[in-house]
């Protein structure tokens, strides 16, 4: 099974926001809203705790922050798009994040976690995948980019 189980269109923005830390938040209360987390505010300072270890900005424009925390059952991905110019992320390469991967779930998977990982990088490494995400209108149209990945 592909990346594409892990989306869903109700954990899919498109945001307008100056800071990492409003797109993070941004990604946070939608993931709570959605009733993907236990403890809103624990899920938060997980994420940004793992910001302060090193950017999660991995380059070309992509972030994937995320946390791992005891009593989840399921991984969970919720994406942020920025259509405007972009957000600093202190990403590897120095460009602004445009896209967002939020991934969240349990912290005893760690292979699961990996492979996940692996397919949201490999995924994003196509160019034209990532110009058509930033040009998307709608969740619907995110995840059909992703087709059966």
């Amino acid at each position: 099974m592909g990346i594409s189980r892990y989306f869903d269109e109700s954990l899919i923005t498109f945001f307008e926001v100056d800071n990492q830390k409003e797109a993070l938040q941004n990604l946070v209360d939608l993931l709570d809203t959605s009733g993907k987390l236990q403890d809103k505010e624990a899920f938060f300072q997980a994420i940004l705790k793992r910001e302060e270890i090193v950017s999660t900005g991995i380059g070309i424009g992509v972030a994937i922050p995320h946390a791992k925390l005891k009593g989840y059952e399921d991984f969970f991905i919720a994406i942020g798009i920025q259509k405007a110019e972009g957000i600093d992320w202190q990403a590897l390469d120095g460009l602004p994040v445009r896209i967002v991967f939020m991934i969240g779930g349990p912290d005893n998977f760690q292979t699961e976690y990996l492979n996940i990982l692996s397919m949201i990088t490999t995924a994003i490494k196509d160019e034209e995948r990532r110009k058509n995400l930033v040009k998307a209108n709608t969740p619907s149209e995110v995840i059909a980019i992703f087709g059966d990945l």
